[in-house]
């Protein structure tokens, strides 16, 4: 490790050349409070950066260093990866591995110093869905419509580069325009589907008043697009013990 001298010797230098704002990760930054307190000093009192912050797994965060230090940090991230105790155990998250117990625990202090509280993870989602932004004539192709979604369109290059650096992943199912406009049956409030196949929204008659099957035919909808698009997996629900879901009343804050 540098010297205390040296390591704000450093800041001094980062700031100078224009450095904003400041990260303390690790490693756990909370092996060492006796140094990272007189960091965070310098860096707000002296070099008056306009943003400190703080990357923990929270397993060494005492109420008395935070109160002490409040001042000089704007956001503490807890990494909490999971909330089963055997799995934090194993990847490094405390000896006890009871993270909901030590996050609940550091957000109560932080809300109370007024510091901003961070939770990082990382999931593994069993499908992620990413679609490109649509053009629908009539609802938000202009800036006289609720929501204009001109700004937010992404070239066919753009698309198609995005789609090809994730296309590695399981989980990973993209939806071109081309895919959302033909692939869907929506139902409005009035149980009427919504035709955009074409890319224009248009109402038919409800499925209350002509039945599905007749509603269906008032409206594109390509079966094989929907097909091509995965419209079909495992939609099952996951038992208790998979995915994210949980109904533990520690979590409700």
């Amino acid at each position: 490790m540098l010297s205390l001298e040296d390591a704000q010797r450093g800041m001094r230098l980062l700031k100078e050349a224009g450095m904003k704002k400041l990260n303390f990760a690790g490693g756990e930054p909370f092996l060492y409070p006796n140094f990272l307190g007189p960091l965070l000093r310098c860096g707000k009192v002296d070099l008056k950066i306009e943003r400190i912050s703080i990357v923990s797994n929270g397993s060494k965060i005492k109420e008395k260093f935070l109160r002490k230090h409040a001042a000089f940090i704007d956001i503490l991230a807890i990494s909490c990866d999971s909330f089963d105790p055997n799995t934090n155990i194993q990847i490094g998250r405390g000896k006890d591995g009871d993270n909901i117990k030590t996050l609940t625990k550091i957000a109560g202090w932080c809300r109370e110093l007024g510091i901003k509280f961070k939770i990082n993870t990382v999931v593994s989602p069993f499908r992620w869905k990413v679609f490109q932004c649509l053009i629908v004539t009539g609802e938000n192709d202009n800036g006289e419509r609720k929501r204009d979604a001109r700004s937010l369109l992404v070239s066919q290059q753009q698309w198609q580069t995005f789609c090809d650096q994730h296309k590695h992943l399981e989980c990973f199912v993209p939806e071109s325009n081309d895919m959302i406009k033909g692939s869907y049956l929506i139902l409005d409030e009035s149980m009427t589907f919504l035709d955009k196949g074409d890319g224009e929204e248009r109402a038919r008659e409800s499925i209350l008043d002509v039945g599905v099957k007749t509603a269906m035919s008032q409206v594109r909808w390509e079966q094989t697009t929907f097909l091509t698009r995965g419209g079909v997996y495992d939609w099952t629900k996951a038992r208790p013990s998979e995915g994210c879901g949980t109904q533990n009343k520690e979590l409700e804050w």
